[in-house]
């Protein structure tokens, strides 16, 4: 689980551990949970700014006068 960390590419590891596809790496790299905390954080949403829309004198005048 430290190669990951390190920045070792998951097909690579794949290939030292003689793994044909490197989906069967998957299920020992999956228990590492600082390496899902980080890849959870990059994810979080910013909440938008939820602003009042405020339209202008002229527009206001001119629905005024239709």
């Amino acid at each position: 689980m430290a190669l990951p960390q390190a920045g070792i590419d998951t097909a690579t590891i794949a290939l030292w551990l003689g793994h044909a596809n490197p989906k069967s790496t998957d299920i020992h790299l999956h228990a590492d949970l600082a390496l899902k905390e980080r890849a959870l954080a990059r994810t979080v949403l910013h909440e938008p700014r939820s602003t009042r829309y405020k339209p202008t004198d002229s527009l206001l005048a001119f629905l005024e006068n239709l």
